[in-house]
């Protein structure tokens, strides 16, 4: 609560994964009644050589920090130390009783992990493979529903034993979820498990990878161009790319639905985040990077299967994208122009080359196309559920009309209550058809999670939406409803609610996905109707490596509503 309280009044600002900084306009700024020039680090570091050095009486706050800082064992690393200056500390440490206090508490947290094991802890459950092979959710390919069945009947916590391979551990319920959110910074980490993914492309150290202050550097430094803004400064690429390539859309074409929206949506990332035409060399990019991610993060297959000749064939495709974009990124081409994705990379190149190396460029350039597999396969979700539910398909084309009776709407015209209908529909895929369900960490220190103990090196598989199906989280699981976002059900307020990820994680591109998503299903409803073929086709989902429908999901152009002018 007191953070909350200093983060509403613009003295601290707030960061996903539970980091806090000082806010921009407390950098400079009047504190223990003295006006003070230079950054607020300085200042900090003068107050402190006064109270050590110079034998000034510390005000309260000042015994407060020294005394953090000293139970951090961090002192060594600001100032060289002799024994007077240590007896001085030691003095200043226990001036004060809040003090104390805290540094106690800190230094309990700071104990050794030998002596903080849990003599209570539970037992971890194993689930029996035979559950697995008769669950029809495993015959579906439901992810999260397979996972929300598992978290009722074993637990919080559970392992699946496959034959000739490590016991997995699973983390599944709204609790863990609300764990990871709040403490999984502090135990899990990232790059385990990713490092022999992203050597694929000769990098180390990508964003998905780092951890702590590097990860957070990273987030930070990209945040922008990752932003909901940057797309509101160029929605009439999106209006143009979308017209387009629906322009060769006739009534009686049936296409698949995976292929038609992940290049539909392709068209778009392509042009805003590259500035370059991709169309051509998309399925090689996403076959490969598929491939590699059932090789290397799945493990599904052997890693062999990745340099089948197939395999080099679109590996190439990497190469020939990382020289179309750095062809029309010399600055005279980029003058002038709104900025992309490609920009921000290869300008945070320049600036911090370690933390941003040559050797990333190839996978942080191609990470911005490959954002179109996820937002692609979360369109086609969303036009499944759109074209197989013709009452809030009518509903979605009449805000669709209305948002665009009088042209392109504008990005201040995407409020929640022109969009509301849309809004929602498109929280309900996202929760009935998350497209990551779930993710994978290293346990770094040991924890407790829910009474169980998880040591260290442990690998965890955290099924942040098996929850999406738990009806205590969202009774009625399985009914598409979008009512549950509406007061006073609000349902989506819990941590049971994780579509985008978890922690330091979390998908750093959310707004941006959440408009693009809207944007298009907007525009195809107000220029066609959509039917699912065939017409009794019952959903099944292809669950590798990530969340999207069965290749038998196909849509059919039923009718074309107005015409389509580029």
């Amino acid at each position: 609560m007191s953070l909350d309280r200093l983060v509403a009044l613009k003295i601290l600002e707030y960061h996903d994964g539970d980091f806090w900084t000082l806010s921009r306009s407390m950098g400079q700024t009047e504190m223990f009644g003295a006006s003070v020039e230079g950054t607020r680090a300085q200042f900090v570091k003068a107050r402190i050589v006064m109270a050590i050095f110079d034998n000034e009486i510390p005000a309260p706050r000042d015994i407060v920090i020294i005394c953090l800082i000293n139970t951090c064992d961090v002192f060594r690393f600001i100032f060289p130390l002799d024994e007077v200056a240590e007896e001085r500390i030691q003095l200043i440490c226990r001036m004060d009783l809040i003090g104390r206090s805290i540094a106690a508490a800190v230094s309990h947290n700071l104990a050794g992990p030998l002596l903080r094991r849990s003599a209570l802890s539970k037992k971890i459950p194993t689930v029996p493979l035979r559950k697995l092979a008769f669950s029809p959710h495993v015959r579906s390919g439901n992810v999260p529903a397979l996972f929300a069945d598992l978290t009722e009947q074993y637990g919080p916590v559970f392992e699946i034993r496959p034959p000739f391979q490590k016991p997995m551990m699973f983390l599944s319920g709204p609790e863990t979820n609300r764990w990871v959110q709040r403490n999984g910074r502090m135990h899990l980490r990232a790059k385990d498990y990713f490092s022999d993914f992203e050597k694929v492309y000769g990098a180390s150290g990508v964003l998905p990878s780092l951890d702590g202050a590097d990860h957070f550097r990273l987030r930070k430094a990209m945040s922008s161009a990752y932003s909901r803004g940057r797309l509101e400064g160029q929605l009439d690429q999106v209006y143009h790319q979308a017209r387009n390539y629906m322009s060769d859309w006739m009534v009686g074409d049936v296409f698949s639905a995976t292929s038609m929206c992940r290049r539909m949506i392709n068209a778009q990332i392509s042009s805003l985040s590259v500035s370059v035409d991709s169309q051509d060399i998309i399925d090689d990019l996403m076959t490969y990077k598929e491939r590699a991610l059932i090789t290397h993060i799945v493990k599904a297959m052997p890693k062999f299967m990745l340099s089948t000749p197939g395999m080099k064939r679109r590996a190439k495709a990497v190469d020939t994208l990382l020289e179309r974009v750095q062809s029309v990124h010399t600055p005279a081409q980029r003058m002038g122009v709104p900025r992309d994705l490609a920009d921000d990379i290869l300008s945070l190149h320049a600036s911090d080359p370690q933390l941003v190396p040559e050797s990333n460029l190839r996978f942080a350039l191609l990470a911005a196309l490959i954002a179109s597999v996820y937002l692609g396969d979360a369109f086609s979700f969303a036009v499944y559920a759109m074209a197989s539910q013709p009452q809030l398909y009518s509903r979605i084309q009449r805000e669709a009309d209305a948002m665009f009776e009088d042209g392109d709407p504008g990005s201040g015209d995407f409020t929640m209550s022109a969009i509301d209908v849309t809004h929602r529909f498109l929280m309900e895929c996202l929760r009935m058809y998350p497209i990551v369900p779930m993710s994978m960490r290293d346990v770094m220190n040991s924890c407790v999670v829910e009474d169980y103990e998880i040591p260290i090196g442990t690998r965890v598989y955290i099924a942040q939406t098996a929850s999406h199906y738990m009806k205590d989280v969202f009774p009625d699981p399985f009914s598409f409803d979008i009512d549950r976002y509406l007061p006073p059900r609000n349902e989506h307020h819990s941590p049971g609610f994780a579509p985008y990820g978890l922690g330091t994680h979390r998908c750093l591109g959310f707004r941006w996905m959440e408009l693009q998503l809207a944007m298009n299903v907007l525009m195809v409803a107000h220029y066609f109707k959509l039917e699912v073929s065939p017409a009794n086709y019952n959903l099944k989902f292809s669950p590798l490596p990530s969340m999207k429908p069965s290749k038998k999901l196909r849509f059919r152009i039923s009718e074309q509503r107005r015409e389509i002018r580029i």
